[in-house]
Parts: structure tokens; C-alpha cells; sequence
């Protein structure tokens, strides 16, 4: 039998334990941190975002806006709390951003709605001792397609108005092509139409200038997330738009975020760095 290479636990073992994990850390985290719960930052039900602050703020402080994956069909900002903690270690403030899922709520609405969090977020910064000059993202498998619409526009979309200009954008075991999604296990899941995916792969939209742009990948990803993840990288380079590409050793599409939330790893201290710089 075919296995299904977007069916990620099929291919890690302890696929539930990290992600209860995850889970249990972040609420470990949570109790210790100063946050902010449930910002309405637009009028859906899970349009929300939890606001991380460091224990000792200082005015003008960095801002991070982070997006949980979850295929835009399930994932909290309660369980991805953890992922702050790279922040806070250098003064920076975090954006912990939830969304509507699929199949109730459509991808391009789901798209608008990363974008709403942000722009709530940079009017709002310096309200909460942030400098909006000084704003990146970061996103997670789904969160890291939705992130790369913060400074793209699809073929098939009208202008969407202003973005908030972004400093850098941390893109983590992404989907940059939708094509095969239509047809994976998610079919029910997600009930993504040919058109929907078409109108919303990163690879076909248009690229904007002014991010950088860190697309990452973990060595255990299957084979179409390092394929997409490198066809990305490429288009913007060749765009002449600023883009690397790192591979994180001897992690899976799982443990990458446990990793990302840890200030020690070479992907916390990534983070850290896209945070301060």
C-alpha cells in the first residue's frame, strides 16, 4: 500500500506524545508567563491571539507574531504557547495567533484573517510597549503557507491592501504547494477544492519585496516538504528577494516545534536571532 506522504504520523512513531508535549509545556509555560489571553483581533469565533510579554518589558521591544500548524483544519495557540519562550530570552514580545479552520471557514478567508492579526497587531504595538518598525512571523506547517501570504498576493486574489511591513519571516516545514492536497488523506478533512489550492500556493503567488525570508525544514520531513521547501527558496532567490534555506538535524515535522521553543536549539536560537535582529 501507498503510504500517504502528507499523513505526518505515519512516518513518526510517537506522533501523539509529541504532540502532547507540546501541549503539556506550553501550559507549563503558560503558568509561569505573563500573557495576555484572547485578543479579538476580528469578529470570527477563534480569531483570537494570546499576548506574551517579558518579565521585564522594555519600551519598544521587538515584536513576534507565531502561527500554529494543523493542516487549517485543527491546532490552538494554547498548545503552541512554548514557542515564546525564544522571544521573551531576548526582550521581545509574542503574538501567539489562532484562526478558523477548515472545511467550515475557506483558505482564502483563513489567509485574510493571518493577515487582519497582523495588521491589528502593528496598530496596536506601541498601546503594548512594542515597536511596530521592529515586527517578524513565524508559522508551522499550515501557519508557515499562511505566514508566506504576509508579504505575497495570490494570482487569483485582488490587492489586499496594505501589509504591515515585516522584518523577517521564519517559515517552518511549510506548504508551498497545494496541488496534492485535494487528494491526500485531508480530502474530507478539508474538502480543499483543485481551484482553492491553485489559487492559493505559495509558488504560484506573487512574491513582495521587503522580508527576509527563513524557510526551514526538519531532516525527518518527508520527501514534499524538503521538495517545496527548497522550490520556494529558489523562486526567491531567483527572484532577487532575500532567502535561505536550513535543514535542522535529526528532527521530524513534530519535534521541530518542540525545538523552536527551545531558547538552547539550533532552531530556538534561530528564532532568537530573527527576533532581535
Amino acid at each position: 500500500m501507498v503510504r500517504d506522504l502528507y499523513r505526518n504520523r505515519d512516518f513518526i512513531p510517537n506522533f501523539d506524545e509529541i504532540a502532547a508535549e507540546t501541549a503539556a509545556r506550553s501550559r507549563e509555560f503558560a503558568a509561569k508567563a505573563n500573557i495576555r489571553r484572547d485578543v479579538a483581533y476580528g469578529p470570527g469565533r477563534r480569531e483570537r491571539l494570546d499576548l506574551v510579554f517579558p518579565a521585564q518589558p522594555v519600551k519598544g521591544a521587538p515584536l513576534h507574531i507565531f502561527f500554529h500548524g494543523g493542516y487549517w483544519r485543527s491546532g490552538s495557540k494554547e498548545d503552541h504557547l512554548l514557542v515564546a519562550a525564544p522571544v521573551l530570552a531576548v526582550g521581545g514580545i509574542a503574538a501567539i495567533v489562532t484562526y478558523d479552520l477548515m472545511p467550515g471557514t475557506r483558505l482564502g478567508t483563513i489567509v485574510g484573517q493571518a493577515r487582519s492579526a497582523v495588521r491589528y497587531l502593528a496598530a496596536m504595538a506601541p498601546s503594548i510597549g512594542a515597536d511596530a518598525s521592529r515586527m517578524t512571523a513565524s508559522g508551522h506547517s499550515a501557519g508557515g503557507h499562511l505566514v508566506s501570504y504576509l508579504a505575497a498576493i495570490s494570482p487569483e486574489e485582488e490587492e489586499p491592501g496594505t501589509l504591515p511591513p515585516l522584518r523577517t519571516l521564519l517559515l517552518v516545514s511549510g506548504l508551498y504547494d497545494l496541488k496534492d492536497i485535494p487528494g491526500s488523506f485531508l480530502k474530507d478533512e478539508t474538502q480543499m477544492t483543485a481551484d482553492e489550492a491553485r489559487a492559493w500556493t505559495p509558488l504560484a503567488a506573487r512574491q513582495l519585496p521587503g522580508p527576509k525570508r527563513i524557510v526551514m525544514v526538519s531532516e525527518h520531513d518527508t520527501p514534499p516538504f524538503h521538495e517545496q521547501a527548497r522550490a520556494f527558496t529558489e523562486l526567491l532567490q531567483e527572484q532577487g528577494l532575500e532567502a535561505s534555506l536550513r535543514t535542522e538535524a535529526g528532527l521530524n515535522h513534530m519535534s521541530i516545534v518542540l525545538a523552536l521553543a527551545d531558547p538552547e536549539s539550533a532552531a530556538g536560537q534561530c528564532l532568537a536571532e530573527v527576533v532581535s535582529s
